[in-house]
């Protein structure tokens, strides 16, 4: 229980900072460039994903015995696109479905695929034997 425990502060860590980065650059994008909402949120997420792998398989999650690093890093795509579409799902549908501010839409939307990237990245990728 406690390796758990040590696992999901450090992937809350890295959340937060990926999570300043994809909001930063939403942000960035809708409010200072005004780039439609859906393709600034992508574009954060994108480049938030670019660090996450990185920092979740160096300091969160151990490598997984005989997963090549390219499956691996294939893996954490895959299971991050469908994060990408839940996100952009739930941002469009508060943004502009019920007319929620956008940074409102990705706070919500940011707590609801947080649950699922911990879940998935746990049972497809940890090396530690605790699936």
């Amino acid at each position: 229980m406690k390796t758990l425990l040590t696992q999901l502060a450090k992937f809350g860590v890295v959340g937060v900072v990926a999570t300043v980065l994809d909001f930063g650059i939403m942000n960035l994008l809708h409010y200072g460039v005004r780039l439609d909402i859906l393709l600034a949120n992508t574009a954060g997420f994108a480049i938030s994903l670019i660090f996450n792998y990185t920092a979740s398989m160096k300091f969160v999650f151990e490598h997984r015995d005989g997963m090549s690093r390219r499956r691996e890093f294939v893996i954490f795509v895959v299971l991050s696109l469908i994060g990408l579409a839940l996100n952009d799902g739930i941002v469009l549908a508060l943004n502009k479905g019920l007319a929620l501010e956008a940074n409102l839409a990705k706070i919500a939307a940011t707590a609801l695929v947080m649950t699922y990237n911990f879940a998935t990245r746990k049972l497809f990728l940890d090396g530690t034997g605790n699936q």
